[in-house]
């Protein structure tokens, strides 16, 4: 990929809401997603749309500021993105960098807005790292991370008799990191793990002969440490070859199971921290944004850029768009002070590792016969509250975080 300057601002999305008034300070925000690749669903486009929908909620051009938005495809290669970051921030002057769904790129980009003293909230990558060893003061972990899916996800399946795994892992830093929480959760339960098989990502497409691994372990659980198209084609194939182990998608999204549909995906449970369904919050949300991602129901993901960006904007009012271009360790500071509310997570907080706080829930994948229509597809099983959700503040070993 040739990143020129002419490339990323073809992938720029525009933000004709804001208007550009003489003098008045603009923030930059840049997205950075997976707009070709396994994630291109659960993020994409429509974590520009949901970007965009936020800039236009929070009626930037009446708050005394103007954004400017650009987008770009990491390809799910840390060295791209970090070459996007780095344009992004020394040439173009990029302020934010949001999403990027992608745990090796993610740690690339948090590393690069540290050393550059911007900000990067992290709506996509999964891997619990961002706010453990490798966190810092420019980022914020926004919607979920393997710590919390393994908690929610691996303890259910343990709880009910998925005492034995084996493990399907995407061979990056994700699927390592769920791999590793997930077996900690297993273990600490008192479950054994049978064995595992990592696979190259991204480009797999044949999960056969890893099927038959997993298989021949004889382990009840068969535990698929990977996400987006990977997962989808996993479970289709673990049907197609009449697995007989249980399946647990550790990382699984709406549209994952609107591909899937619901005579292939019924009774497979889940951890999602946002639903489109699941109050009336959310529903109002994914109304006004389902026009704009091609009549669908956004992921926890999209969710996730419009709920940061959203209170990226609050805290760009308080403190100046001025100080908030000067300093991004103070941004995240600040963001970190004010307590965060909005139609997709409701109320919350970010604690001082960076990681932001808000209730898990499991759910489970409806039969055909028990859904309304299109996109109506969980229902509830278990809610985790947010202090309990994620990894106990003083067991991450952040570096931020005094003992």
């Amino acid at each position: 990929m040739s990143l020129t300057r002419r490339t990323l601002l073809a992938t720029a999305a525009a933000v004709p809401a804001v208007a550009r008034a003489q003098g008045t300070p603009t923030l930059k925000i840049g997205c950075l997603t997976d707009m070709s690749g396994p994630y291109k669903d659960l993020a994409g486009p429509g974590a520009i749309a949901a970007l965009n929908q936020a800039l236009e909620e929070y009626g930037v051009s009446g708050k005394g500021m103007n954004v400017e938005v650009l987008s770009a495809d990491h390809l799910n290669k840390p060295d791209v993105g970090a070459t996007v970051a780095r344009q992004w921030f020394d040439r173009d002057g990029v302020d934010l960098i949001v999403e990027v769904a992608n745990s090796g790129v993610a740690l690339a980009v948090a590393g690069i807005a540290k050393e550059k003293n911007k900000v990067y909230l992290n709506t996509g990558a999964a891997t619990s790292d961002l706010t453990g060893s490798a966190c810092n003061a420019n980022t914020i972990h926004w919607v979920y991370d393997t710590f919390m899916l393994a908690k929610s996800t691996g303890g259910a399946m343990v709880k009910t008799g998925g005492d034995s795994w084996f493990f399907i892992t995407a061979d990056y830093a994700f699927g390592k990191a769920l791999q590793r929480d997930t077996t900690d959760f297993v273990q600490g339960a008192g479950g054994k793990v049978l064995g595992s098989v990592a696979y190259p990502f991204p480009g797999t497409t044949d999960f056969s002969s890893y099927l038959i691994q997993a298989q021949a372990s004889g382990a009840k659980v068969l535990g698929l440490a990977n996400a987006g198209t990977d997962t989808i084609n996993s479970i289709k194939q673990a049907k197609e070859f009449g697995i007989k182990m249980r399946l647990a998608g550790l990382l699984l999204f709406l549209t994952d199971i609107h591909s899937l549909g619901l005579e292939i995906a019924q009774g497979i449970v889940l951890t999602d921290s946002f639903y489109w369904d699941m109050n009336d919050r959310a529903r109002a949300f994914s109304n006004r944004l389902s026009p704009k991602i091609g009549g669908g129901r956004p992921t926890m993901v999209q969710a996730g850029v419009y709920s940061a960006v959203l209170h990226y904007l609050k805290t760009a009012s308080a403190m100046g768009v001025d100080q908030v271009k000067l300093d991004g360790a103070a941004t995240v500071a600040r963001m970190k002070q004010m307590p965060t509310d909005d139609d997709c997570f409701g109320t919350g907080s970010i604690r001082a590792d960076g990681r932001k706080l808000h209730p898990a829930y499991l759910w489970e994948v409806k039969k055909p016969a028990d859904s309304k229509g299109p996109w109506d597809y969980y229902k509830p099983l278990a809610t985790t509250p947010a202090d309990q959700a994620f990894r106990p503040l003083d067991k991450g070993a952040c570096p931020l975080v005094r003992s």
